[in-house]
């Protein structure tokens, strides 16, 4: 719940203070890379700290070196993040973050699948909203790429 919790609240002050009159921070896109870099930190530290041990357990018994598998995917989302805040690299970060969502999708099933406490359904609902904002970065990219390049002086 943490990292949804996250991505809302400081989606929601970017956009506040954009409308306050920052001007960078004026258009959503904005704020979203903004919300979903700093969720991708928290969760991404967790890696490492915290929740090291029971990240490891979530990883399906299928997969070798579970360690490993939750090291690379940390840095994943740490590296992800910071490329979300650059406006050059935020699409292909997005891209690559929404990507690692689905890839990772199974160890959450399998968490809650061994966990009688768990909810599928929310933690389902919660990468779905994770996923839908990474997207909607690329989209808004991808939507508004003909725009710069028509702007561009040749």
């Amino acid at each position: 719940m943490e990292p949804l919790i996250t991505l809302v609240v400081v989606t929601a002050l970017l956009l506040v203070a954009g409308a306050a009159g920052v001007r960078r921070l004026r258009p959503w896109p904005v704020a979203v890379r903004g919300g979903l870099a700093a969720m991708f930190v928290l969760t991404g530290v967790v890696h490492f700290i915290y929740l090291r041990e029971e990240l490891i357990a979530m990883v399906p018994p299928a997969l070798p070196a579970p360690g490993l598998l939750v090291t690379i995917t940390g840095v994943l989302e740490l590296l992800g993040a910071a490329g979300l805040l650059l406006r050059r690299t935020a699409p292909w970060a997005a891209a690559g973050l929404a990507a690692l969502l689905v890839v990772m999708f199974p160890a959450n099933v399998h968490e809650e699948l061994t966990d009688p406490a768990g909810s599928l359904l929310g933690r389902t609902l919660m990468q779905i909203v994770f996923l839908a904002a990474a997207i909607s970065v690329v989209v808004h990219h991808l939507r508004d790429r003909p725009n710069r390049t028509a702007e561009t002086p040749r």
